[in-house]
C-alpha cells in the first residue's frame, strides 16, 4: 500500500459518519504514553478515536483500513527500543515493520478489537468484520512464514526423566500437545505433536503444580526467614528450592530430577571467558551481577547454617549451590498473575522446556484462567507438527539473554543496542512538536536492520540524528538539500565514526581461532564479542556511506 493510498484512506475514513467503530486504545498508564501520543498525532491519528468501517467498503479499501490500523497498533504495542528505532520522521514515512514480536502483538491487538465488536451484537455488518479479521489472520501467517524452523532433533537422544515428568503432569491435570526432545544447540525443546493453529492451547498447566511462594508458607523455614529484614518472597522461595531438590519425598521430585547439574549462564563464566569480553559493556555487567549475588549470599550464610543447622544444612547451602539456584530461577522462572491480582515469580514444570525466539509462537501466558485455575499457553502464530514451539522470554537484548539464560538467540535480535553516553539536559529539546525530541537517552544498533539509508537518514535512528543536529543549532523541518544541513550532517557522521572507531579498537583482535576447542563459556563470550563487532562495523560502514552521499550532494550544489 503506497503513501498516497494510505493518506486517501485516512481522509475517506474521516468522512464516515456511520458504520462500525474500531478503537485501538492507548492506555494513559503506558509509561511511553506521551511519546506514543505525539507520534500518533504526528502521523495523522487521533489517539483513542475510532477507525470506521462501512459495509460498502471494497476489498482494496478494506486493505487500506487494515494498513491504518496496523500502523496505529505498531506504535501502541512498541516498547522503548522499538519506538526509538521506528523509521518515521515528520510524517514522511509510514511506520513499517519493527520486529516480529511487535508485528504479532499489533496484529493480535487488532483481532482483539474486532472480536470485541463482534460480540457486542450491535451491528449487522458481519461480513465486513469477518473479512477484516481474515485479512489480519493472513498477515499473522505471513509473519511466521518468513521464519524457517532450524530445529534439528538430536538422534537417539534419551529423555526418560522428561517423559516421567510429562506423565506426572498428566496425572495432575496437565494437558499438552508437545513432546520434549533434545535439539542441536539448544539443549531440550518442546516439539509440536500435531499441526497447530492460531489460538490453539498447546499446553495447559494447573496452578496446583506450580512452584510459588505459597509453598514457603508451609515450610519450617518461614518462622526464621520472615524475621530477616528486607528478605523478598523470591529469595525465600529460592532458599526453599535449594533444600527441596534434595527431598526424595517432594511432590516436585520428578521436576527437580529433570534440572541440569549446571545452567551455563554468564553468571558461571570463568576468568578467561570474562576477560574475553574485554571492550564490551557486558564485561562490567557480568562482574556486577556476580558481585551482587555474592553480596546476597554473604548476608545470609554462613549465619543461617550456624544458627539453624537442622534446617539449613551447610552442605546444601554452599556458594556453588546458591549460584545454581539463582541460575535456576533466572532461566526457568515466570511472572504469573494469580486470580487475586498479585504477580508472583514461579517455576512452572514442563513449561520451562519452551525455548525463546525473537519470533515466538507464544506471546502471552502469564495470567491464571479464573474459570479453570490453570495457565494456558496459546499460540499466537501457527506451528507445524514436528516443529519446535517457541515462546518469548521478553523483548530482551542478547547481553541479557547471555547473562541470565546462557545463550544468544538465532538470527537478528532487534533489541541488541549500544547505549551512548550522552547527557541530555532536561531543558534540551524542541518546541516544534517533534515526537522524538524528548528522548533523554540515545542508542544505536546494527544498521542492517534499517530500511532508510538515504540522505539525512544513513541507516541511523532519527532521534539520535535529530539530537546531534539540534546541539549544532540545526533543526530539519524539511529534508531540504542545503549546504548548511549537509555540512552539519557531515560533521555529525564524522564524530560518530570517531567514537565507534575507538570502540572497535578497544575490542581488539581475537587470539582464539579454533572455537571448537575452547570451553563453553569462552566460546559464548567470543560469539557475543563477534556480534558486538558486527554491530559497530555496520555503524562505521553507514557513517562512511553517509559521508560519501553528502560529499556527492555538496559537489552537486557547487557545480
Amino acid at each position: 500500500m503506497d503513501m498516497l493510498e494510505v493518506e486517501g484512506a485516512k481522509k475517506e475514513n474521516a468522512k464516515v459518519e456511520a458504520g462500525i467503530p474500531l478503537v485501538l486504545e492507548l492506555s494513559e498508564h503506558d509509561t511511553l504514553f506521551e511519546k506514543k501520543k505525539k507520534l500518533l498525532e504526528n502521523v495523522g491519528f487521533s489517539p483513542n478515536k475510532p477507525v470506521w468501517l462501512k459495509s460498502s467498503f471494497s476489498h482494496r479499501h478494506l486493505k487500506c483500513v487494515l494498513d491504518l490500523l496496523l500502523q496505529e497498533a505498531r506504535i501502541i504495542c512498541s516498547n522503548e527500543v522499538e519506538l526509538y528505532f521506528s523509521e518515521l520522521d515528520a510524517a514522511t514515512h509510514p511506520l513499517g515493520f519493527s520486529s516480529s514480536r511487535n508485528e504479532l502483538e499489533a496484529l493480535h491487538f487488532i483481532i482483539s478489537v474486532i472480536d470485541k465488536v463482534q460480540t457486542t451484537g450491535q451491528h449487522i455488518m458481519v461480513r465486513i468484520l469477518e473479512d477484516l479479521r481474515d485479512s489480519t489472520v493472513k498477515m499473522i501467517h505471513e509473519v511466521g512464514s518468513g521464519v524457517a524452523d532450524s530445529t534439528k532433533i538430536v538422534p537417539e537422544s534419551i529423555c526418560e526423566k522428561e517423559k516421567n515428568l510429562l506423565q506426572w503432569g498428566e496425572r495432575n491435570g496437565v494437558r499438552r500437545k508437545i513432546d520434549i526432545t533434545y535439539v542441536e544447540g539448544a539443549g531440550r525443546g518442546a516439539i509440536a505433536t500435531e499441526g497447530l493453529n492460531i489460538n490453539d492451547i498447546v499446553l495447559e498447566i494447573p496452578i496446583s503444580i506450580v512452584i510459588s511462594e505459597e509453598l514457603v508458607r508451609y515450610s519450617d523455614m518461614l518462622p526464621i526467614l520472615e524475621k530477616i529484614d528486607g528478605l523478598s518472597p523470591e529469595t525465600m522461595l529460592l532458599l526453599w528450592s535449594m533444600k527441596e531438590k534434595h527431598d526424595q519425598n517432594s511432590k516436585h521430585k520428578l521436576y527437580f530430577d529433570t534440572l541440569p547439574q549446571s545452567f551455563d549462564t554468564g553468571l558461571s563464566f570463568g576468568v578467561e571467558a570474562v576477560m574475553a569480553l574485554d571492550g564490551t559493556l557486558l564485561l562490567e555487567e557480568i562482574i556486577q551481577a556476580k558481585e551482587h549475588l555474592r553480596t546476597q549470599y554473604d548476608k545470609l550464610f554462613p549465619a543461617l547454617c550456624i544458627n539453624h543447622p537442622d534446617i539449613f544444612h551447610p552442605e546444601m547451602y554452599t556458594w556453588e549451590h546458591f549460584l545454581w539456584a539463582c541460575e535456576l530461577w533466572y532461566t526457568n522462572s515466570m511472572k504469573i498473575m494469580f486470580k487475586d491480582g498479585h504477580l508472583r515469580t514461579c517455576l512452572v514444570p514442563i513449561a520451562g522446556f519452551l525455548n525463546h525466539s525473537t519470533c515466538p509462537h507464544i506471546l502471552h501466558y502469564s495470567k491464571v484462567d479464573s474459570a479453570t485455575n490453570t495457565l494456558k499457553f496459546r499460540l499466537s502464530r501457527p506451528c507445524s507438527a514436528g516443529d519446535q514451539i517457541f515462546l518469548s522470554y521478553g523483548k530482551l537484548s542478547s547481553s541479557h539473554l547471555l547473562t541470565f539464560y546462557g545463550f544468544l538467540p538465532q538470527g537478528d535480535n532487534p533489541y541488541d543496542i549500544i547505549p551512548l553516553d550522552i547527557e541530555v539536559a532536561q531543558d534540551e529539546g524542541y518546541e516544534n512538536g517533534d515526537p522524538f525530541s524528548s528522548w533523554s537517552t540515545h542508542m544505536l544498533r546494527g544498521t542492517w536492520l534499517s530500511k532508510t539509508h538515504g540522505i539525512y537518514h544513513y541507516g541511523l535512528p532519527y532521534p539520535l540524528l535529530a539530537y546531534l543536529r539540534q546541539i549544532r543549532g540545526v533543526i530539519l523541518t524539511r529534508n531540504a538539500l542545503t549546504q548548511e544541513n549537509l555540512e552539519v550532517d557531515l560533521e555529525t557522521l564524522a564524530d560518530l565514526s570517531s567514537t565507534f572507531e575507538s570502540m572497535m579498537e578497544a575490542l581488539g583482535e581475537s587470539t582464539l581461532d579454533d572455537r571448537e576447542t575452547v570451553s563453553w563459556d569462552v566460546k559464548l563470550a567470543l560469539d557475543f564479542k563477534s556480534l558486538h563487532k558486527k554491530i559497530i562495523a555496520s555503524i562505521l560502514a553507514s557513517c562512511a556511506a553517509g559521508c560519501e552521499l553528502i560529499q556527492n550532494e555538496l559537489q552537486n550544489l557547487t557545480t
